[in-house]
């Protein structure tokens, strides 16, 4: 065989597996989604996506590994689209940080609405052992980020955190696009205390 044939040969079989990866991660999705991380076994996740064993252990470590790699592209997406909203939100000339911030949380919202039952699927507590972990290790991350949009107002940045995040929560639960625009409005005028009480550090 040439060195062209082992080229396209090595091509096509790179495709496969992808396509494969593909296929099972989308049947893990609907898996997870229809059964449940507890419930779903790999026999399911392979029977939809029409695959072997095999290959699921081929591009996968286990049923952990499908939940946690839906997890992090579902969230790799979500960062994609806020780092958007807020970059496009500055090129018009905001400047205000919570303007900044409700942009971005809202192509956040609208994001979570959008894969409405996947979103519902980590939120609802039935994924693998120590996800609850992960999940308060990524809120705690995502703080710190808004914490440089605010220069470092601490208090602030708890409140309008754990504000988007009960919302998030009442928002995919319901898929309700008017409840998700009335929290980002009241969340959108909180203001640091110091603003608000006029008190000085002096």
């Amino acid at each position: 065989m040439s060195d062209v044939e082992n080229v396209v040969a090595q091509s096509r079989t790179s495709e496969r597996g992808a396509a494969t990866r593909s296929s099972l991660l989308a049947a893990a999705r609907e898996v997870f989604v229809s059964k449940g991380f507890a419930d779903a076994g790999v026999t399911d996740v392979v029977a939809r996506a029409e695959a072997s064993v095999g290959s699921l252990y081929h591009h996968f470590s286990g049923k952990a590994d499908l939940y946690l790699t839906l997890w992090e592209e579902f969230q790799a997406g979500l960062s994609q689209r806020t780092k958007l909203a807020a970059r496009e939100a500055r090129a018009a000339g905001e400047t205000d940080p919570m303007r900044v911030f409700v942009s971005a949380a809202r192509a956040y919202l609208e994001g979570c609405l959008e894969e409405r039952e996947l979103a519902a699927l980590f939120l609802r507590g039935d994924g693998p052992p120590g996800f609850d972990v992960i999940m308060r290790d990524r809120l705690r991350k995502w703080a710190q980020l808004n914490a440089t949009l605010f220069d470092d107002e601490g208090a602030l940045v708890v409140v309008i955190t754990g504000a988007l995040a009960a919302a998030v929560s009442e928002v995919v639960r319901t898929g309700d696009r008017d409840l998700a625009e009335d929290a980002l409005a009241i969340i959108g005028r909180i203001r640091p205390a110091t603003s608000v009480t006029g008190r000085s550090s002096g």
